[in-house]
C-alpha cells in the first residue's frame, strides 16, 4: 500500500512514516519501523550517506569500480551514488575526495534555511498587501506569476504563503495578516489524520465490514448496491439500484436535485414497490446524497451499510451497471431530461440481456423466480 495509507493505519505522521521507510540496515535492506518500545541505534545508516559510505566511494573510484557495484556494496541505489559523486566532486578537475565531499554535503544541510519570502522584499511587500486587500494565498500566487512571467525570483506556491504565516520562527510575514484569511485562524487546524476529520454524516454510518456473510456470497436474494450517475456540471443525477443476486437493476427518477432529502424519498417510494424478502440490506458509498440514511433505515426497515472510501470494487455489480448505463446516459449530458418513463424502459432492457454469470439467464427472469418463491 502506498506510504499514506500505511501510515494512517499505523497511526503516525507522514515524515515519520518516510523515515522508517527509508532506515536501512547494515546489509542494505530495508530496516522497517522500530519497535515501539526500543530506540533505534544511533548509528544505523539511515537515509542520507554517512562520512564511511563517502570513503568507501572514493576508495572503489580509485579501484575504477562501476557505480552499480558501489551501490550494490553499500545497499544504496545506483541513481544515489550516481547523484552523489555528480554533486559533490571537486568542481575543477571532477575528482572525488571523501572529506570534501563530507564537507560540501554538511554544508548544504543546515537548517532552517532562509526562506524565499523573507529574502526578498519586493515580493514580501506584494504578498502583505495583497492579504491586507483578504485575497487567498492562491490568489496571490496565480496573480504573481501572471505579472511577473519572467521573474521566477517573484513566483512561490500558496502553500510557502501558509508556511510564512503560521510556521514559528520564520517570521517571513506578519502573524497579525492571518486573520485577513477567509478562515480567520491564528494556527492552522490539522486534517491529516483520519480520527481528526469531522464525521460525515450526522448519524455514525455502519461500514460494509459490518454486512451480513450472507450478502457477500450472493446466496440469499434481497441485498442491493446503490449509487448515482451524474450529469452535465454535476447538476442532475440517476439513481441506480443493482439487486446482489440477480443483478436486477431499477433506475431511480430525480428529477429536481440530489440532496439528501430528494434523494431519500425517492429510494423510499422505489423499495416500497418490492416485496419484504427482497429488502434486507443497501449497499452505498459515502457520497453526500445519503446524509438521511438513518431516515430511509426507518422508513424501510433496511439497513444501510457504507463503503470504504476510493473502494468501488466494493460495489462492483453496481460498478459495472453504471458502465453499461453510460451506453444510453453519455456523460456530459442533462439527466434531468429523462422521464420516468424512459428510465423504466432502458431498465427493462437491461434486464432482458442475458448474462454470463447468470448462466445466461436474465437479471428478470431471475426476479421471476424469486418472486413467484416469495408467494
Amino acid at each position: 500500500m502506498s506510504n499514506k495509507e500505511a501510515c494512517r493505519i499505523v497511526g503516525i505522521n507522514l515524515r515519520t512514516g518516510r523515515r522508517w521507510r527509508n532506515r536501512r540496515n547494515p546489509t542494505g535492506k530495508h530496516a522497517g519501523a522500530p519497535p515501539i518500545t526500543t530506540v533505534a541505534p544511533p548509528n544505523m545508516p539511515g537515509r542520507h550517506l554517512s562520512e564511511s559510505d563517502r570513503i568507501h566511494i572514493a576508495d572503489r573510484l580509485r579501484e575504477k569500480a562501476s557505480i552499480r557495484a558501489i551501490a550494490a556494496e553499500l545497499g544504496r541505489s545506483p541513481s544515489t551514488v550516481s547523484r552523489e559523486i555528480r554533486r559533490n566532486r571537486h568542481p575543477t578537475n571532477g575528482q572525488y575526495r571523501s572529506h570534501a565531499a563530507q564537507a560540501r554535503a554538511d554544508a548544504r544541510r543546515p537548517r532552517p534555511k532562509p526562506g524565499k519570502i523573507g529574502q526578498n522584499p519586493e515580493l514580501r511587500d506584494f504578498i502583505q498587501d495583497h492579504l491586507r486587500k483578504r485575497w487567498s494565498p492562491e490568489q496571490i500566487c496565480q496573480s504573481l506569476r501572471r505579472r511577473f512571467p519572467d521573474r521566477p525570483e517573484m513566483h512561490v506556491a500558496h502553500e510557502t504563503i501558509y508556511q510564512a504565516l503560521y510556521v514559528q520562527g520564520r517570521g517571513e510575514l506578519r502573524r497579525e495578516l492571518t486573520r485577513a484569511l477567509r478562515t480567520g485562524r491564528a494556527r492552522r487546524k490539522p486534517r491529516r489524520q483520519a480520527q481528526q476529520r469531522q464525521p460525515r454524516y450526522s448519524t455514525p454510518m455502519v461500514m460494509i465490514s459490518e454486512r451480513p456473510a450472507e450478502a457477500d456470497d450472493r446466496a440469499v436474494p434481497g441485498h442491493w448496491e446503490g449509487d448515482l450517475i451524474i450529469g452535465k456540471e454535476h447538476k442532475s443525477a440517476i439513481g441506480t439500484l443493482v439487486e446482489r443476486t440477480t443483478r436486477y437493476v431499477i433506475l431511480v427518477h430525480l428529477p429536481a436535485d440530489r440532496s439528501a432529502e430528494t434523494v431519500r424519498d425517492a429510494l423510499v417510494d422505489t423499495m416500497k414497490t418490492l416485496p419484504v424478502h427482497l429488502k434486507r440490506s443497501l449497499t452505498w458509498d459515502q457520497g453526500s446524497e445519503m446524509g438521511r440514511h438513518h431516515e430511509f433505515t426507518l422508513a424501510t426497515d433496511m439497513p444501510v451499510y457504507f463503503c470504504d472510501p476510493a473502494s468501488p470494487w466494493q460495489r462492483g455489480s453496481n460498478e459495472n451497471t453504471n458502465g453499461l448505463l453510460r451506453q444510453y446516459f453519455p456523460r456530459g449530458i442533462d439527466l434531468a431530461l429523462h422521464g420516468r418513463d424512459h428510465l423504466d424502459s432502458v431498465a427493462a432492457e437491461l434486464n432482458s440481456r442475458p448474462r454470463k454469470t447468470l448462466g445466461w439467464e436474465t437479471p428478470a427472469e431471475r426476479l421471476a423466480m424469486l418472486l413467484a418463491a416469495g408467494n
